[in-house]
């Protein structure tokens, strides 16, 4: 009997020293989740502050985005703005995690000395395609010639929708690669994770905002015409009354000033684009001649040095964006174009 005591007794501790062993086990396997949630967090606190930070250098680029996408929204039924909206939104979105986001961490990793050229390739066509807006605005006839001869005229509304969003897509997509690229330079220090985790936060964040106030922008004349209904004799009734009002004339004029501003910065931003490539490749004289030209406006002006300074480099560029962009026309308008629009006509019917 105390034989069979001692080898329970034995057996029991056993038991006890395996259960705490197994205890002590699950503490640190607690521990060691605790310490990687902990750093996990901690990754993607720093991913947020970086997507942050590359956001606000992006910010430029961004309101040009904002600027330019209403004016492919312009002249279509009420009912059509949000979903064509939505359909530029879904195409920027493709362009920035589908495209631009493998592409770049590619370029980047194996052939950096590529992203400049083709930047300005990009900045090229935002040259070229803002010109072509001048050019149809100033000779209407000769363009309606010139669409004509690359079988761009518009047959149907549907059509017409196509071709708008299209051409949404192909700006968004230059713009784009001009904000993954301004990411890019800011996270270049980072793991190439961490590169992906940023440029995918940003492409999402920049997305939605754009798009969100542009959805804004484009239904602000329907929030008018709703306030306007409003009935009620009170102060506030009154107030949403006017305010409606408001609305309801002025976002017309808002949108052709803000089609006319998107064109503009189409222009300043392709040329800013091919000003800074120029400089990457030695070519200093324009930038220079640029900058000392933005100087001494801003000396002239101390008062307002700042804005004087900006507007003066984003003329400047400007003028350099419509000389390079009245150049590429043959090129980008008979060859460039129809083979995109080859291929995104391919991509929305899937």
């Amino acid at each position: 009997m105390r034989t069979l005591f001692c080898s329970s007794h034995f057996r029991f501790a056993g038991v006890l020293k395996g259960a705490e062993a197994l205890s002590i086990g699950l503490i640190a396997l607690f521990d060691d989740m605790v310490a990687i949630a902990k750093l996990a967090a901690a990754s993607l606190d720093d991913a947020a502050a970086l997507a942050a930070k590359a956001g606000i250098k992006a910010a430029g680029v961004v309101v040009d985005d904002t600027a330019i996408t209403p004016r492919y929204i312009l002249g279509f039924d009420a009912k059509r703005e949000l979903p064509i909206v939505g359909k530029i939104a879904a195409g920027s979105l493709r362009n920035k995690l589908i495209l631009l986001l493998p592409a770049t961490l590619t370029l980047s990793y194996f052939f950096p000395w590529m992203i400049t050229p083709l930047l300005m390739f990009g900045g090229a066509y935002l040259c070229y395609e803002g010109t072509e807006k001048i050019f149809e605005a100033i000779i209407p006839h000769q363009a309606s010639s010139h669409e004509t001869q690359l079988g761009t005229v518009v047959l149907s509304q549907h059509t017409l929708e196509v071709e708008k969003v299209a051409g949404a897509i192909r700006t968004d997509f230059i713009l784009s690669a001009e904000i993954m690229a301004i990411t890019l330079g800011t996270v270049s220090d980072e793991s190439i994770l961490m590169q992906a985790i940023v440029l995918a936060l940003v492409g999402i964040g920049i997305t939605v905002a754009v798009y969100g106030v542009v959805a804004l922008i484009v239904k602000a004349d329907d929030v008018g015409v709703a306030l306007t209904k409003n009935s009620n004799g009170s102060i506030v009734g009154r107030v949403s009354h006017t305010f409606g009002r408001a609305l309801v004339l002025g976002m017309p004029g808002f949108l052709t000033f803000l089609g006319a501003a998107g064109t503009a910065a189409m222009i300043w931003v392709g040329g800013g684009i091919m000003v800074h490539g120029l400089d990457a490749y030695g070519v200093h004289s324009v930038s220079q001649a640029i900058s000392s030209g933005a100087d001494a406006a801003a000396h002239a002006l101390p008062f307002a040095a700042g804005p004087v300074k900006w507007t003066v480099m984003a003329l400047l560029s400007g003028v350099v964006g419509l000389l390079i962009g009245a150049v590429s026309i043959p090129a980008f308008g008979f060859i460039f174009v129809p083979a995109w629009n080859l291929l995104i006509d391919n991509l929305c019917k899937r």
